[in-house]
Protein backbone atom coordinates (compact mmCIF):
# COMPACT_ATOMS: atom_id res chain seq x y z
CA UNK A 1 0.00 0.00 0.00
CA UNK A 2 1.37 3.08 -0.61
CA UNK A 3 2.07 5.36 2.08
CA UNK A 4 0.03 8.45 0.56
CA UNK A 5 -3.27 6.44 0.60
CA UNK A 6 -5.97 7.14 3.41
CA UNK A 7 -4.90 5.85 6.85
CA UNK A 8 -7.76 3.01 7.24
CA UNK A 9 -6.70 3.30 11.13
CA UNK A 10 -8.81 6.83 10.75
CA UNK A 11 -11.97 5.20 10.87
CA UNK A 12 -13.66 3.13 14.01
CA UNK A 13 -16.51 0.84 14.48
CA UNK A 14 -19.21 0.84 17.47
CA UNK A 15 -18.58 -1.56 19.99
CA UNK A 16 -21.25 -4.62 19.50
CA UNK A 17 -22.24 -5.99 22.44
CA UNK A 18 -21.48 -8.97 21.89
CA UNK A 19 -17.78 -10.76 20.83
CA UNK A 20 -16.43 -14.42 20.69
CA UNK A 21 -13.27 -13.20 21.27
CA UNK A 22 -11.83 -9.28 22.71
CA UNK A 23 -8.48 -8.36 21.87
CA UNK A 24 -7.74 -5.09 24.19
CA UNK A 25 -5.44 -2.67 23.01
CA UNK A 26 -4.74 -2.48 19.18
CA UNK A 27 -1.19 -1.78 18.95
CA UNK A 28 1.49 -3.93 17.23
CA UNK A 29 0.65 -7.55 19.37
CA UNK A 30 -2.70 -6.66 19.32
CA UNK A 31 -3.53 -6.04 15.59
CA UNK A 32 -1.23 -9.47 15.29
CA UNK A 33 -3.25 -11.32 17.80
CA UNK A 34 -6.54 -10.46 15.89
CA UNK A 35 -5.65 -11.18 12.57
CA UNK A 36 -4.22 -14.76 13.46
CA UNK A 37 -6.99 -15.14 15.29
CA UNK A 38 -9.58 -13.92 12.27
CA UNK A 39 -6.95 -16.07 9.43
CA UNK A 40 -6.79 -19.15 11.48
CA UNK A 41 -10.95 -19.43 12.37
CA UNK A 42 -11.26 -19.18 8.52
CA UNK A 43 -9.13 -21.76 8.51
CA UNK A 44 -11.07 -23.62 10.44
CA UNK A 45 -14.19 -22.59 8.79
CA UNK A 46 -15.71 -21.75 11.60
CA UNK A 47 -15.26 -17.34 11.71
CA UNK A 48 -15.45 -16.24 14.35
CA UNK A 49 -16.50 -12.21 15.99
CA UNK A 50 -13.07 -10.80 16.81
CA UNK A 51 -13.07 -7.12 18.08
CA UNK A 52 -10.05 -5.12 19.22
CA UNK A 53 -10.73 -2.03 21.27
CA UNK A 54 -7.99 0.78 21.81
CA UNK A 55 -7.99 3.70 24.08
CA UNK A 56 -6.09 5.69 21.07
CA UNK A 57 -8.07 8.11 18.96
CA UNK A 58 -5.62 7.38 16.34
CA UNK A 59 -4.62 3.97 16.20
CA UNK A 60 -0.93 3.25 16.29
CA UNK A 61 1.09 6.10 17.87
CA UNK A 62 4.15 3.79 18.86
CA UNK A 63 4.14 1.93 15.57
CA UNK A 64 4.28 5.94 13.76
CA UNK A 65 7.29 6.80 16.24
CA UNK A 66 9.41 3.58 16.03
CA UNK A 67 13.00 3.47 14.72
CA UNK A 68 12.80 7.58 13.90
CA UNK A 69 9.15 7.19 11.92
CA UNK A 70 10.11 4.48 9.92
CA UNK A 71 9.59 1.16 11.97
CA UNK A 72 12.55 -1.21 12.52
CA UNK A 73 10.02 -3.81 12.25
CA UNK A 74 12.38 -6.48 12.86
CA UNK A 75 16.14 -7.75 13.37
CA UNK A 76 17.71 -9.96 11.11
CA UNK A 77 18.78 -12.60 13.68
CA UNK A 78 16.91 -12.65 16.77
CA UNK A 79 17.67 -15.27 19.57
CA UNK A 80 16.46 -15.30 23.35
CA UNK A 81 19.54 -13.53 24.34
CA UNK A 82 18.82 -10.69 22.86
CA UNK A 83 15.65 -10.34 25.54
CA UNK A 84 15.54 -10.13 29.62
CA UNK A 85 12.61 -10.02 32.04
CA UNK A 86 11.59 -13.81 31.73
CA UNK A 87 14.21 -16.63 31.43
CA UNK A 88 15.71 -17.33 28.03
CA UNK A 89 14.09 -20.93 27.41
CA UNK A 90 10.79 -19.25 28.28
CA UNK A 91 10.95 -16.56 25.64
CA UNK A 92 12.67 -19.32 22.89
CA UNK A 93 9.88 -21.38 23.17
CA UNK A 94 7.87 -18.20 21.98
CA UNK A 95 9.89 -16.81 19.56
CA UNK A 96 10.21 -20.41 17.56
CA UNK A 97 6.87 -20.35 17.31
CA UNK A 98 6.93 -16.91 14.62
CA UNK A 99 10.62 -16.19 13.60
CA UNK A 100 12.01 -13.42 11.44
CA UNK A 101 11.14 -15.53 7.80
CA UNK A 102 7.70 -15.78 9.27
CA UNK A 103 7.95 -11.99 9.57
CA UNK A 104 9.41 -10.94 6.36
CA UNK A 105 6.53 -13.25 4.81
CA UNK A 106 3.76 -11.93 6.13
CA UNK A 107 4.39 -8.65 5.37
CA UNK A 108 5.51 -9.43 2.01
CA UNK A 109 2.06 -11.02 1.24
CA UNK A 110 0.91 -7.63 2.48
CA UNK A 111 2.90 -6.55 -0.10
CA UNK A 112 5.34 -4.63 2.18
CA UNK A 113 9.07 -5.14 1.27
CA UNK A 114 11.61 -4.58 4.03
CA UNK A 115 15.41 -4.21 3.57
CA UNK A 116 18.09 -5.15 5.71
CA UNK A 117 20.36 -1.84 7.09
CA UNK A 118 24.05 -2.86 7.76
CA UNK A 119 22.99 -2.82 11.39
CA UNK A 120 21.08 -6.00 10.73
CA UNK A 121 17.94 -3.61 11.28
CA UNK A 122 15.06 -4.52 8.91
CA UNK A 123 12.86 -1.33 7.82
CA UNK A 124 10.08 -1.28 5.60
CA UNK A 125 11.10 -0.14 1.59
CA UNK A 126 9.29 2.87 1.87
CA UNK A 127 11.56 4.11 5.04
CA UNK A 128 7.76 5.06 6.25
CA UNK A 129 5.96 3.51 9.31
CA UNK A 130 2.77 4.27 8.37
CA UNK A 131 3.06 1.49 5.33
CA UNK A 132 3.96 -1.00 8.48
CA UNK A 133 0.58 0.57 10.35
CA UNK A 134 -1.94 0.41 7.34
CA UNK A 135 -1.17 -2.98 6.31
CA UNK A 136 -1.69 -4.42 9.63
CA UNK A 137 -4.94 -2.90 9.96
CA UNK A 138 -5.65 -3.91 6.59
CA UNK A 139 -4.85 -7.39 7.38
CA UNK A 140 -6.92 -7.60 10.66
CA UNK A 141 -10.19 -5.96 8.71
CA UNK A 142 -9.08 -8.54 6.20
CA UNK A 143 -9.50 -10.95 9.16
CA UNK A 144 -12.98 -10.12 9.70
CA UNK A 145 -11.73 -7.42 12.77
CA UNK A 146 -13.56 -4.77 14.06
CA UNK A 147 -12.01 -2.03 15.28
CA UNK A 148 -12.77 -0.27 17.41
CA UNK A 149 -11.53 3.21 19.04
CA UNK A 150 -11.28 5.42 21.39
CA UNK A 151 -12.70 3.13 24.08
CA UNK A 152 -10.27 2.56 27.23
CA UNK A 153 -11.34 -0.59 29.31
CA UNK A 154 -12.06 0.26 32.62
CA UNK A 155 -13.21 -3.14 33.77
CA UNK A 156 -12.78 -6.84 32.89
CA UNK A 157 -15.03 -9.05 35.16
CA UNK A 158 -15.72 -12.67 34.85
CA UNK A 159 -19.13 -13.84 34.95
CA UNK A 160 -21.00 -17.17 34.07
CA UNK A 161 -18.05 -18.28 31.85
CA UNK A 162 -17.39 -15.86 30.47
CA UNK A 163 -16.06 -11.52 30.08
CA UNK A 164 -18.05 -8.49 30.97
CA UNK A 165 -15.78 -5.80 29.97
CA UNK A 166 -16.63 -2.47 30.83
CA UNK A 167 -15.17 0.28 28.41
CA UNK A 168 -15.79 3.87 27.42
CA UNK A 169 -17.53 3.26 24.19
CA UNK A 170 -20.19 0.74 26.16
CA UNK A 171 -19.99 -3.00 27.68
CA UNK A 172 -19.16 -5.82 25.33
CA UNK A 173 -19.22 -9.50 26.42
CA UNK A 174 -16.96 -12.28 25.41
CA UNK A 175 -16.08 -15.80 25.51
CA UNK A 176 -12.18 -15.21 25.30
CA UNK A 177 -9.97 -11.95 25.89
CA UNK A 178 -6.49 -11.74 25.01
CA UNK A 179 -4.76 -8.58 26.99
CA UNK A 180 -2.16 -6.49 24.35
CA UNK A 181 -2.32 -3.78 26.33
CA UNK A 182 1.20 -2.59 26.21
CA UNK A 183 3.40 -1.59 29.50
CA UNK A 184 4.10 1.65 30.71
CA UNK A 185 6.39 3.14 27.86
CA UNK A 186 5.00 5.74 25.96
CA UNK A 187 1.96 6.70 28.31
CA UNK A 188 0.38 9.34 24.96
CA UNK A 189 -0.21 5.99 23.13
CA UNK A 190 -2.56 4.82 25.00
CA UNK A 191 0.48 2.21 27.10
CA UNK A 192 0.24 3.60 30.27
CA UNK A 193 0.03 0.80 32.62
CA UNK A 194 -4.06 0.25 33.04
CA UNK A 195 -3.18 -3.03 31.33
CA UNK A 196 -1.32 -4.06 34.24
CA UNK A 197 -4.05 -2.88 36.49
CA UNK A 198 -6.53 -5.15 34.56
CA UNK A 199 -4.67 -7.88 34.62
CA UNK A 200 -3.87 -8.02 38.02
CA UNK A 201 -7.25 -7.11 38.63
CA UNK A 202 -8.12 -10.56 36.93
CA UNK A 203 -5.61 -12.58 39.68
CA UNK A 204 -2.40 -12.13 38.01
CA UNK A 205 0.78 -10.93 40.13
CA UNK A 206 3.41 -8.14 38.46
CA UNK A 207 7.33 -8.82 38.92
CA UNK A 208 9.08 -5.93 40.93
CA UNK A 209 9.95 -3.47 40.13
CA UNK A 210 8.45 -2.07 36.92
CA UNK A 211 11.09 0.28 35.24
CA UNK A 212 11.14 1.87 32.19
CA UNK A 213 13.46 -0.08 29.24
CA UNK A 214 15.13 1.42 26.62
CA UNK A 215 15.31 4.93 28.22
CA UNK A 216 18.11 8.04 28.46
CA UNK A 217 19.84 8.30 31.88
CA UNK A 218 20.40 11.63 33.36
CA UNK A 219 23.25 12.66 35.42
CA UNK A 220 23.79 15.62 37.77
CA UNK A 221 23.28 19.01 36.76
CA UNK A 222 26.49 20.55 35.44
CA UNK A 223 28.41 17.25 34.98
CA UNK A 224 31.07 17.60 32.83
CA UNK A 225 29.97 15.17 30.19
CA UNK A 226 26.62 17.28 29.95
CA UNK A 227 28.79 19.75 28.20
CA UNK A 228 29.93 17.47 25.62
CA UNK A 229 26.12 17.37 24.63
CA UNK A 230 25.40 16.41 20.60
CA UNK A 231 28.54 14.02 20.71
CA UNK A 232 28.32 10.72 19.83
CA UNK A 233 31.14 7.88 19.50
CA UNK A 234 31.07 4.06 20.47
CA UNK A 235 31.51 3.20 24.00
CA UNK A 236 31.38 0.38 26.36
CA UNK A 237 29.26 0.64 28.97
CA UNK A 238 29.89 -1.54 32.18
CA UNK A 239 27.68 -2.11 35.21
CA UNK A 240 28.63 -3.69 38.47
CA UNK A 241 28.20 -4.57 41.97
CA UNK A 242 30.06 -2.80 44.78
CA UNK A 243 32.54 -6.14 44.99
CA UNK A 244 33.56 -5.12 41.68
CA UNK A 245 31.77 -8.28 39.96
CA UNK A 246 30.79 -7.54 36.31
CA UNK A 247 27.24 -7.76 36.02
CA UNK A 248 26.34 -6.75 32.63
CA UNK A 249 28.12 -4.87 29.83
CA UNK A 250 27.04 -3.18 26.14
CA UNK A 251 29.22 -1.73 23.41
CA UNK A 252 27.76 0.60 20.92
CA UNK A 253 27.04 3.80 20.07
CA UNK A 254 26.34 6.59 22.79
CA UNK A 255 25.16 10.53 22.83
CA UNK A 256 25.93 12.81 25.33
CA UNK A 257 23.18 14.95 26.13
CA UNK A 258 22.54 18.16 28.07
CA UNK A 259 21.34 16.26 30.72
CA UNK A 260 22.99 12.96 30.20
CA UNK A 261 23.08 9.94 28.02
CA UNK A 262 21.44 8.30 25.37
CA UNK A 263 21.91 6.27 22.26
CA UNK A 264 21.75 2.57 21.82
CA UNK A 265 24.58 1.22 24.18
CA UNK A 266 23.10 3.74 26.91
CA UNK A 267 19.76 2.56 25.97
CA UNK A 268 19.95 -1.30 26.24
CA UNK A 269 22.07 -1.05 29.90
CA UNK A 270 19.24 1.28 31.33
CA UNK A 271 16.86 -1.35 31.91
CA UNK A 272 19.52 -3.48 33.62
CA UNK A 273 20.56 -0.22 35.64
CA UNK A 274 17.13 0.44 36.94
CA UNK A 275 16.59 -3.13 38.04
CA UNK A 276 19.84 -3.71 39.69
CA UNK A 277 19.60 -0.71 41.54
CA UNK A 278 16.59 -1.07 43.19
CA UNK A 279 17.00 -4.36 44.47
CA UNK A 280 21.47 -2.78 45.71
CA UNK A 281 22.07 0.59 45.76
CA UNK A 282 25.81 -0.15 45.22
CA UNK A 283 25.70 -0.84 41.99
CA UNK A 284 27.61 1.05 39.52
CA UNK A 285 27.89 2.23 36.06
CA UNK A 286 31.16 2.89 34.02
CA UNK A 287 31.66 4.20 30.49
CA UNK A 288 35.15 3.29 28.74
CA UNK A 289 35.44 5.76 25.98
CA UNK A 290 37.75 3.42 24.30
CA UNK A 291 36.16 0.52 23.60
CA UNK A 292 38.03 -2.96 23.46
CA UNK A 293 40.85 -1.48 24.82
CA UNK A 294 41.16 -2.38 29.02
CA UNK A 295 43.18 0.03 31.65
CA UNK A 296 46.44 -1.74 31.09
CA UNK A 297 46.04 -1.64 27.35
CA UNK A 298 45.46 2.22 26.96
CA UNK A 299 48.42 2.53 29.75
CA UNK A 300 51.01 0.97 27.36
CA UNK A 301 49.55 2.70 24.52
CA UNK A 302 49.99 5.84 26.31
CA UNK A 303 53.48 4.95 27.49
CA UNK A 304 54.80 4.12 24.53
CA UNK A 305 53.60 7.43 22.53
CA UNK A 306 55.24 9.30 25.25
CA UNK A 307 56.89 11.05 22.83
CA UNK A 308 54.17 12.68 22.05
CA UNK A 309 51.72 15.37 23.89
CA UNK A 310 48.81 13.68 25.91
CA UNK A 311 45.99 15.46 23.87
CA UNK A 312 47.05 14.52 20.23
CA UNK A 313 47.94 10.83 21.49
CA UNK A 314 44.53 11.09 22.77
CA UNK A 315 43.01 13.03 19.50
CA UNK A 316 44.39 10.08 17.25
CA UNK A 317 41.52 7.80 18.58
CA UNK A 318 38.62 10.15 20.13
CA UNK A 319 36.64 13.69 19.42
CA UNK A 320 38.39 16.85 20.58
CA UNK A 321 36.04 18.39 22.97
CA UNK A 322 36.35 14.62 24.51
CA UNK A 323 39.88 14.76 24.95
CA UNK A 324 40.79 18.13 26.08
CA UNK A 325 37.77 17.26 28.78
CA UNK A 326 39.56 13.87 29.96
CA UNK A 327 42.45 15.73 30.09
CA UNK A 328 40.75 18.63 32.32
CA UNK A 329 39.33 16.19 34.82
CA UNK A 330 42.28 13.79 34.99
CA UNK A 331 44.27 16.70 35.80
CA UNK A 332 46.55 15.72 33.24
CA UNK A 333 48.93 17.86 31.25
CA UNK A 334 47.22 18.49 27.84
CA UNK A 335 50.94 19.07 26.89
CA UNK A 336 54.67 18.62 27.90
CA UNK A 337 55.49 15.82 29.99
CA UNK A 338 52.74 14.07 31.49
CA UNK A 339 53.96 12.69 34.92
CA UNK A 340 53.44 8.64 35.84
CA UNK A 341 50.54 9.52 38.31
CA UNK A 342 48.71 12.02 35.82
CA UNK A 343 48.61 9.08 33.25
CA UNK A 344 47.03 6.66 35.51
CA UNK A 345 44.42 9.13 36.63
CA UNK A 346 43.43 9.41 32.97
CA UNK A 347 43.76 6.06 31.98
CA UNK A 348 40.97 5.59 34.92
CA UNK A 349 39.00 8.31 33.35
CA UNK A 350 39.19 6.87 29.93
CA UNK A 351 38.68 3.67 30.57
CA UNK A 352 36.28 3.44 33.54
CA UNK A 353 34.16 6.90 34.11
CA UNK A 354 32.13 6.53 36.82
CA UNK A 355 28.59 7.55 35.96
CA UNK A 356 26.92 8.72 38.73
CA UNK A 357 23.44 8.49 37.86
CA UNK A 358 20.60 10.40 39.35
CA UNK A 359 17.72 9.04 37.26
CA UNK A 360 16.02 8.25 33.79
CA UNK A 361 14.00 10.80 31.09
CA UNK A 362 11.10 8.12 32.81
CA UNK A 363 8.27 6.06 30.96
CA UNK A 364 7.30 9.09 28.51
CA UNK A 365 10.98 8.74 27.00
CA UNK A 366 11.05 4.90 27.32
CA UNK A 367 11.13 2.94 24.23
CA UNK A 368 9.57 -0.26 26.60
CA UNK A 369 8.79 -1.50 29.87
CA UNK A 370 11.20 -3.53 31.98
CA UNK A 371 8.45 -6.30 34.19
CA UNK A 372 4.81 -7.14 33.92
CA UNK A 373 3.40 -10.09 34.09
CA UNK A 374 5.55 -12.90 34.75
CA UNK A 375 5.41 -15.77 32.33
CA UNK A 376 5.06 -18.44 34.74
CA UNK A 377 2.11 -17.10 34.95
CA UNK A 378 1.22 -18.25 31.28
CA UNK A 379 0.88 -21.36 29.18
CA UNK A 380 3.49 -20.62 26.81
CA UNK A 381 2.27 -23.07 24.21
CA UNK A 382 -0.74 -20.73 24.06
CA UNK A 383 -0.15 -17.39 25.86
CA UNK A 384 -3.17 -18.26 28.05
CA UNK A 385 -3.33 -17.21 31.37
CA UNK A 386 -2.73 -19.66 33.93
CA UNK A 387 -4.90 -18.23 36.42
CA UNK A 388 -7.79 -17.09 34.35
CA UNK A 389 -9.24 -19.63 32.11
CA UNK A 390 -10.14 -17.88 28.44
CA UNK A 391 -7.77 -15.05 29.09
CA UNK A 392 -4.25 -14.73 27.28
CA UNK A 393 -1.70 -12.00 26.76
CA UNK A 394 1.16 -10.70 24.02
CA UNK A 395 3.20 -8.13 23.90
CA UNK A 396 5.27 -5.84 26.44
CA UNK A 397 1.93 -6.30 29.14
CA UNK A 398 4.38 -9.53 29.68
CA UNK A 399 8.03 -9.28 31.72
CA UNK A 400 9.54 -9.46 28.26
CA UNK A 401 11.75 -6.67 26.88
CA UNK A 402 14.54 -6.74 24.13
CA UNK A 403 17.41 -4.46 23.66
CA UNK A 404 16.64 -2.02 20.97
CA UNK A 405 16.75 -3.06 17.24
CA UNK A 406 13.46 -4.36 16.46
CA UNK A 407 13.48 -7.00 18.72
CA UNK A 408 10.61 -5.96 20.61
CA UNK A 409 9.05 -5.85 17.25
CA UNK A 410 9.90 -9.66 17.04
CA UNK A 411 8.42 -10.32 20.38
CA UNK A 412 5.32 -8.52 19.50
CA UNK A 413 4.75 -10.48 16.29
CA UNK A 414 5.98 -14.04 17.95
CA UNK A 415 3.33 -13.84 21.09
CA UNK A 416 0.88 -12.10 19.27
CA UNK A 417 0.82 -15.50 16.69
CA UNK A 418 0.88 -17.40 19.22
CA UNK A 419 -2.11 -15.51 21.43
CA UNK A 420 -4.40 -15.16 18.06
CA UNK A 421 -4.13 -18.79 16.77
CA UNK A 422 -4.23 -20.67 20.10
CA UNK A 423 -7.15 -18.45 21.01
CA UNK A 424 -9.16 -18.90 17.70
CA UNK A 425 -8.48 -22.89 17.90
CA UNK A 426 -10.04 -22.88 21.59
CA UNK A 427 -12.81 -20.93 20.28
CA UNK A 428 -13.78 -23.18 16.96
CA UNK A 429 -13.13 -26.32 18.78
CA UNK A 430 -15.07 -26.02 22.05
Amino acid sequence: MPPSSPAPAAQSAPLPATADLLVVGAGAAGLFAATWAGRTAAAAGRPLAIVAVDSARKLGAKILVAGGGRCNVTHDAVHEGDYAGGTPPAIRKVLRRFGVANTVQFFADLGVALKREETGKLFPVTDSARTILEALVTAARAAGVTIVHPARVTEIATAAGEFVTATTAGTIRSRSVILCTGGKSLPKSGSDGGGLLLATALGHTLTSPVVPALVPLVLPPEHWITALAGLTLPTELVLGSATGRRLWATTGSTLCTHVGLSGPAVLDISRHWLVARAADADVHLTLNWLPGKTAEAANRWLVAEQGRDALPTLRDRLPDRLARSLCEVAAAPPTGDLPRDARHRLVALATATPLPIVGDRGFAAAEATAGGVPLTEVRLETMESRICPGLAFAGEVLDVDGRIGGFNFQWAWASGFVAGAAAATRLTTA
